[in-house]
């Protein structure tokens, strides 16, 4: 019951990741009011909604443990939904980065650990599975908001009366499902179940609290390669639809049947971006955090590879943004499960949320280097060929780094 509440919260909170798709028509709205917006001006509410997400996540860990999951849910989703009001009366792209960016990124930044939490503490015999199917909703969400927006606008509704509509609706879903969440009581174990045993030999494992976490290589190693794998996967969101008019053009497609084809491709992308949740949630419970990450950072390689040397092909970009956002659904996965596992639970709200600053970080620098590489090459594909050499980076990292903490000795 928590994770299916979890989940359904969390698809509120993911409407972010329509932004690449809901980036058009809303250009498309600026220029009918006599604007001229450039790739970076459209992309710095996306950014900044994202950074102000990963900003808020730490501060609010706190008060999840201490109000409990409920009330910061609530206040979280109020927030959220103001946002995608407010942005409805945003007359620039600038007007965007305050109402919508800070209102709604604020909001999403509160409530995206709750239900997280929850779910981790409700199912630790289960905890990667648990955690990636709570925020399959984040990920299903893009999918379910860029098919509702393309069917409102096709019935005649602008695009700034579909963002009112979603804010209401969003406002209304988190304050009546945040009533239903709640820890479990202290000492709680699942039926039958008994936190395994290190093995002869093995270092006891121990519960770290964030200023100890803060000082070991395990943490840094976690959240440069949580960095570089928010990058890849959320610029590729970011940039779907640019890319694909792109793509599709060099292809020979018109611009009719080009926009028509990005909104459909929308629901594999976002189906693996969801599936990608639950699907390296359980890897990372099966094998381990650094193998995992391995895993990511290849496929990462292989979509950019592939994207760069095929720029023409409709067929590579589908390969390509159906494994950048999957791999970023695994992250999303991988991190918190990697927290918990290599840090414990005592702090986890706090711990995961300053790993989470790594979110933003990827966000705010993979926003940057793309939308720069569009304003002055001309176009996105050299960004491919930057990320593919992150991806190397991630793998040396992860390899290196991402391994349990030692606790030294006082």
């Amino acid at each position: 019951m928590m994770v299916i509440v979890g989940m359904i919260i969390q698809l509120t909170l993911g409407a972010i990741y329509a932004y690449g798709v809901l980036r058009t028509p809303l250009l498309d709205h600026f220029k009918s009011l006599g604007l001229s917006p450039s790739a970076m001006d459209m992309t710095w509410p996306f950014i900044v909604f994202l950074a102000v997400f990963a900003i808020t996540m730490p501060l609010a860990g706190p008060y999840i443990q201490k109000m409990g999951p409920k009330k910061v849910t609530m206040v979280g989703g109020v927030l959220c939904g103001l946002g995608w009001l407010a942005a409805s009366f945003a007359s620039s792209p600038t007007m965007l980065i305050p109402l919508y960016g800070v209102i709604g990124g604020l909001g999403v930044g509160i409530a995206y650990g709750a239900p997280i939490a929850t779910s981790a503490q409700w199912f630790p015999d289960k905890r990667g599975l648990a955690v990636g199917l709570t925020v399959l909703g984040f990920g299903f969400s893009s999918a379910i908001i860029t098919y509702t927006s393309k069917f409102m606008l096709g019935s005649g509704w602008g695009i700034m009366g579909i963002m009112q509509t979603f804010g209401i609706a969003f406002i209304i879903i988190t304050v009546i499902l945040s009533m239903y969440l709640r820890f479990p009581q202290a000492g709680y174990k699942p039926a039958g179940w008994a936190p395994p045993t290190p093995a002869a030999g093995a270092a006891q494992k121990v519960d770290f609290m964030r200023n100890e976490m803060s000082k070991t290589t395990t943490f840094y190693g976690l959240w440069l390669c949580y960095t570089i794998g928010a990058l890849a996967g959320l610029t590729a969101i970011g940039i779907a639809g640019p890319v694909g008019k792109e793509v599709f053009a060099n292809a020979g497609m018109g611009a009719a049947e080009a926009t028509d084809l990005t909104f459909t491709l929308i629901l594999p992308f976002a189906l693996a971006n969801g599936v990608g949740r639950p699907i390296f949630g359980t890897l990372t419970d099966k094998l381990n955090p650094m193998r995992t990450a391995l895993v990511t950072y290849i496929l990462i390689l292989v979509a950019c590879l592939l994207m760069y040397s095929s720029y023409s092909s409709v067929t590579a970009y589908v390969i390509c943004f159906v494994l950048l956002w999957g791999c970023l659904g695994g992250w999303l996965a991988i991190a918190p499960t990697a927290t918990a596992s290599y840090f414990g639970m005592k702090d986890n709200a706090k711990n995961y949320g300053l790993v989470f600053t790594a979110y933003g970080a990827g966000a705010i620098i993979g926003g940057i280097v793309s939308a720069q590489a569009k304003d002055l090459l001309g176009a996105y594909q050299p960004f491919f060929l930057i990320v593919a050499a992150l991806a190397v980076l991630g793998m040396v990292v992860a390899f290196m780094l991402m391994k349990p903490p030692v606790r030294k000795a006082a």
